[in-house]
């Protein structure tokens, strides 16, 4: 007997019912595990009950939002002020605390590896207090008699910033001589009166 030729068309079968076999094997395995939907139960969620991908700068900004919260956006309750002597604020902003500043201004974070990014190097800051003053006694709700202490400072960054375009056309911008000034207030309350000290209680 002669062997049979294998046509065009049988070829094109053939790869369709195996793709056909493939793609049902797959729906019948997801559907037999416990990750799809919740478990038989008759709660239906739609399209909230498979797992969506987040890019992981999202989850960043989270924690960067987190950050901030927990170390400057709180306004601090200090103890009285030595009687007879001047308020002077201590605490100069920290050098992460102004680097948060900037970001917020002219922000680097974000960018596209190979079509768009941007890096700060070579950063040098300078704070000068601009103004230290605190203000006569009042009533706050919920601190009571407390004074604000007001404490201005004037950070000037000097950076070097690049710009790396690869999309139409790559090019690369050098800005060598950046300078960008950002203002931190660290304001915050004296207590008024007779305060009793703080005592670790007795677990």
């Amino acid at each position: 007997m002669k062997p049979r030729k294998v046509t065009r068309m049988t070829r094109y079968l053939n790869s369709t019912l195996s793709r056909i076999c493939l793609w049902s094997l797959a729906i019948m395995t997801i559907a037999s595990t416990g990750c799809y939907g919740l478990g038989g139960s008759n709660i239906n969620l739609g399209f909230l009950e498979y797992p969506i991908p987040v890019s992981p700068y999202y989850q960043f900004l989270q924690e960067q939002k987190f950050h901030n919260k927990e170390r400057y956006d709180r306004v601090p309750i200090l103890g009285p002020t030595t009687s007879g002597g001047t308020a002077v604020a201590l605490d100069p902003p920290s050098d992460d605390e102004v680097m948060q500043a900037l970001e917020q201004a002219r922000p680097v974070q974000g960018g596209i590896p190979l079509l768009w990014e941007k890096q700060r190097n070579d950063v040098r800051i300078i704070k000068e207090k601009i103004a230290d003053y605190i203000d006569p006694p009042r009533f706050y709700p919920l601190i009571g008699p407390a004074q604000l202490h007001h404490a201005h400072y004037k950070c000037t960054i000097y950076f070097d910033e690049r710009t790396t375009v690869g999309y139409p056309v790559p090019h690369t911008l050098h800005d060598r001589e950046a300078i960008e000034v950002v203002y931190v207030d660290h304001n915050h309350f004296h207590m008024v009166g007779d305060v009793e000290p703080y005592t670790t209680p007795n677990l």
